[in-house]
């Protein structure tokens, strides 16, 4: 079963027309719709929309306020960090010097205990060769001594007699002369 509806433009039999259908009534209904209009324009124009205008320009003029903060804050935090760049910078400098100053006088006392090193060792070098000149002197005066004893022992040895203690001696002397 099919159900086929239809729009009417007449009014159903018995029943008057809907009242914005009805000519008859079209010339009050532009009227009024005409007032109706001006009236919700007035109110509109004078009421509504300066509202509406003021809350966009408040809303205009904080987000100008909040952008200028923000780029203050913006400057500021770029201000300190340029600061903190230089600070940093300067420690390095600061510590850098100190570094210098540190190795330098490091190295001076390394320095000068090399050299007070130096200098004990060399006064213990030079007693030490006036003692070997001391031992070597005593050596020597004893050579001669030796030297006549031994030469003394070997022509007794070789002859079988004593030689004279006066010849080996000049023999000696002759010998260390050369």
């Amino acid at each position: 079963m099919a159900v086929t509806t239809s729009a009417q433009t007449g009014a159903p039999p018995g029943k008057p027309a809907f009242p914005p259908f009805q000519v008859e009534t079209f010339a009050s209904q532009l009227v009024w719709l005409a007032i109706a209009f001006v009236g919700l324009y007035l109110l509109m124009s004078r009421v509504a929309l300066p509202r509406i205008a003021s809350i966009f320009e408040e809303r205009r003029d904080r987000i100008a306020d909040d952008l200028a903060e923000a780029q203050r804050f913006k400057d500021e935090s770029e201000g300190a960090l340029a600061n903190y760049e230089k600070a940093l910078a300067d420690a390095r400098g600061r510590a850098q010097a100190i570094a210098n100053e540190t190795r330098e006088r490091m190295g001076a006392e390394a320095e000068e205990r090399r050299r007070a090193l130096e200098q004990r060792l060399n006064g213990k070098l030079a007693e030490a060769e006036r003692t070997i000149a001391a031992t070597k002197a005593a050596a020597m005066a004893n050579v001669h001594g030796i030297a006549v004893e031994a030469a003394a022992a070997i022509v007794e040895r070789l002859l079988g007699t004593t030689p004279a203690a006066g010849s080996v001696e000049s023999a000696v002397e002759d010998a260390l002369k050369r």
